[in-house]
């Protein structure tokens, strides 16, 4: 220990590596791992972040630029390229109020956005995972009558034991 060499961690050698395959940056959320097939499991993920009214009217304001124009503003399926079936688009788009998608989970929801359902593709490269989620909180809360959730206490989130990543806009 007396005459032990220094070791610089940051030399030019070793900051120039590529961090090893898998490592996700602190307070980063976690990547999504299912593939396209693994409908079912999807059903089982959870919405990862703990979203406020903010969040909430981010999700809306996503939903209106990349969503709406199809599936409506109202989320009911009828949006301008649609038009009850005058619109330039001829098939009809899901609604979010009514029929078999208001019965699928945030996971299955998140699935779809992200890999795409029948003739909707993915918008996984328009609309980053944390805007995906975010989209899905806006989808769930105007099913659940549209009440935004109150802001969360601190330590709601870490008595639950999830891994939250907190929204501040």
């Amino acid at each position: 220990m007396y005459e032990s060499r220094a070791y610089e961690f940051y030399s030019g050698r070793l900051a120039g590596l590529k961090p090893v395959e898998g490592t996700v940056k602190r307070g980063a959320m976690l990547p999504y791992h299912l593939k396209a097939e693994d409908t079912a499991q999807a059903n089982l993920v959870k919405n990862p972040l703990v979203l406020d009214e903010a969040g909430i009217k981010e999700g809306k304001r996503l939903y209106d630029i990349y969503c709406g124009v199809c599936h409506g503003q109202k989320l009911d399926g009828n949006g301008p390229l649609y038009k009850g079936g005058d619109g330039p688009y001829p098939a009809a788009p899901a609604s979010f109020i009514a029929g078999k998608v208001l019965g699928f989970s945030e996971g299955r929801i998140f699935h779809v956005i992200t890999y795409g359902y029948n003739v909707m593709g993915s918008y996984a490269s328009q609309l980053d995972m944390e805007q995906r989620w975010k989209v899905v909180a806006y989808i769930k809360n105007i099913q659940g009558g549209g009440n935004a959730p109150a802001a969360p206490a601190a330590d709601s989130t870490a008595a639950a034991g999830a891994p939250a990543v907190a929204q501040a806009q």
